[in-house]
């Protein structure tokens, strides 16, 4: 093992995730066009958190020059973290199931849907997820190189 892999994020063995953030997440990522993850953070060690984060939200993750040892946070996509993701409920489809009944009731039908929805996802967090070590950070580069780790989900 080299210095670069005992710091990197070789040397994560599990990742604990809250179960509502990786709801969230997800949803996020159907619903709109932005790209919400959950991030693990250097300095990397054994077990880590992942937390919620809108991608590109700040802008560029790292202004990294070549020879900086700093690490980029490493991205999960709340979809590989859910073993089968279901179908989001539209709006529609609740109304459609419902055509007689007023918008008050309509509301709270779909409401309830999505509520189903998330308790679903909630349910269906998986036990290990792999994720590309990649050279650069989160450039989009990628050495090819998959680490597979323990997924402990909170909440």
């Amino acid at each position: 093992m080299t210095d670069d892999d005992a710091n990197g994020p070789e040397r994560i063995r599990s990742i604990a995730v809250h179960r509502g953030d990786v709801a969230s997440a997800l949803e996020a990522t159907l619903r709109s066009n932005r790209e919400v993850v959950l991030r693990v953070t250097p300095p990397f060690s054994g077990r880590m958190r992942a937390r919620l984060h809108v991608r590109d939200a700040d802008g560029p993750e790292s202004e990294r020059t070549e020879g900086d040892d700093t690490r980029a946070p490493i991205h999960v996509d709340p979809r590989s973290l859910v073993a089968s993701v279901p179908p989001y409920p539209e709006v529609d489809e609740t109304a459609a199931e419902h055509p007689d009944a007023d918008v008050e009731t309509r509301r709270n039908r779909h409401a309830e849907a999505v509520e189903a929805w998330r308790e679903q996802v909630r349910a269906s967090i998986v036990d290990s997820v792999a994720f590309d070590v990649a050279d650069g950070g989160d450039d989009g580069t990628s050495n090819g190189k998959i680490h597979e780790v323990r997924v402990t989900a909170l909440g």
